[in-house]
């Protein structure tokens, strides 16, 4: 009859008749453990002792009524599905005292055995409802205190990229942004490119015939197509950027490399082996000229196809409009066509971030707007973000790195 393993019924009565005839009518069932009191003092220690599931009293006791009672059972035992037992009926008082919640049901004398029976087994299945969903609310509770306890520990070693694999795989989205601080915190321009991608690909999203699958695939690609630049210094990047014929043969390989190393990070979080093939083939063209396999047209997935525009369009070091006109120039050749009309769409419907490029304090010129802060090594702010460089405040500039050289590379609006 019940998932508990044993069933506590209290009877609780002044009359020795009435205390025995409720409690035979109960063990009969096979299914109840009866306790017996004949009077509330007795009922009480019991409550104090026993699990119950369900208590029945009488109303009309010498101590107290069997209201009071019940209510002062209720105080020990919150659960405990309670019955009232009258033969003097003020239904007034008893609705009230329903609806109050202060008693389960109430019963009048002479009661019918299949009534009472039928009326203890409700009051035992709300008692067992109640203790079942307090328990699972209990289990949710230590389920959500262990989940707070980790997403801690990964923000905490942010540093640590395999506890953020372990966080993509207990929360998609919290994990994906915290991959991106993590970038953002080893290299602060890719974190900007990240968060234009995303932008980007997001927009895209709208227009494109994507399954929700493909969709989940493109926004995870957004957020990590660059962790596979994690390891590879700032240097090296900028280098890569602006004078790639200076680069090592190391160096070279390790850029170009870059979007095979983000697949096999990637993939070894389970679920994400398609955003990794995506990472892969940021850099495949339309027309099967791309790196690293050479993919042809529709061998190249639908969410890789737009990520390689939207990745395309953050590291060009043209303005937002020169950028646009030439991802349209190269629309057939390395990028889709269809793909290339769904970016150029998106750009009308929402507002494209300004690019940012990183500079050396040594390239630093007039004209150049400041997408951060400058601030000397001591912390102090020397421009703030937004400031157009004059020639004026690029010779002060000049002269206060002589004295107190400036080390930390400048971002600056294309």
């Amino acid at each position: 009859m019940s998932e508990i393993s044993t069933i506590n019924i209290l009877v609780v009565d002044d009359e020795e008749i009435v205390l025995l005839a409720l409690s035979e009518t109960l063990e009969q069932e096979d299914c109840y453990k009866v306790f017996k009191a004949s009077t509330v003092s007795e009922a009480l220690e019991i409550v104090k002792t026993q699990e119950l599931s369900v208590i029945i009293s009488d109303q009309v006791m010498s101590e107290m009524t069997g209201l009071d009672f019940l209510c002062q059972a209720r105080e020990i035992q919150p659960h405990v599905s309670t019955i009232l037992i009258t033969g003097v009926l003020n239904l007034k008082t008893i609705v009230a005292a329903i609806n109050k919640g202060e008693i389960y049901r109430f019963i009048a004398k002479p009661w019918i055995r299949e009534e009472l029976l039928t009326c203890i087994q409700n009051a035992v299945h709300r008692y067992e409802l109640i203790v079942s969903n307090e328990a699972l609310q209990k289990r949710t509770q230590e389920q959500n205190a262990t989940l707070e306890v980790q997403i801690k520990q990964l923000i905490e070693q942010q540093e640590n990229l395999d506890k953020a694999h372990t966080g993509l795989q207990e929360n998609f989205k919290q994990s994906l942004e915290l991959c991106h601080k993590i970038i953002s915190t080893y290299n602060p321009m890719l974190g900007k490119e990240t968060l234009t991608v995303v932008k980007l690909c997001n927009a895209m999203m709208e227009d494109a015939d994507l399954t929700p699958e493909e969709k989940r695939t493109l926004q995870a690609s957004a957020w990590l197509h660059k962790i596979g630049l994690l390891g590879v210094s700032r240097s090296v990047i900028h280098k890569a950027r602006r004078h790639p014929d200076e680069l090592t043969e190391n160096e070279r390989l390790l850029i170009r490399n870059h979007p095979t190393y983000g697949e096999t990070i990637v993939s070894m979080v389970e679920n994400l082996t398609e955003a990794g093939k995506t990472i892969r083939a940021q850099y495949e063209h339309w027309d099967g000229t791309g790196y690293p396999d050479e993919l042809h047209k529709e061998e190249i997935s639908l969410p890789a196809r737009l990520l390689a525009i939207a990745v395309h369009y953050s590291e060009s070091s043209l303005s937002n409009e020169r950028t646009i006109k030439e991802i349209e120039k190269l629309s057939g050749t390395q990028f889709d066509p269809e793909c290339v009309r769904i970016f150029t769409k998106a750009t009308h419907l929402v507002n494209l971030p300004k690019r940012v490029k990183e500079i050396l304090f040594a390239e630093l010129a007039t004209g150049m707007i400041l997408a951060e802060d400058i601030h000397s090594p001591s912390g102090l702010l020397l421009i703030p973000e937004g400031s157009c460089i004059m020639p004026k405040t690029l010779r002060k500039m000049t002269e206060h790195n002589e004295v107190d050289p400036i080390t930390e590379r400048l971002f600056v609006y294309a």
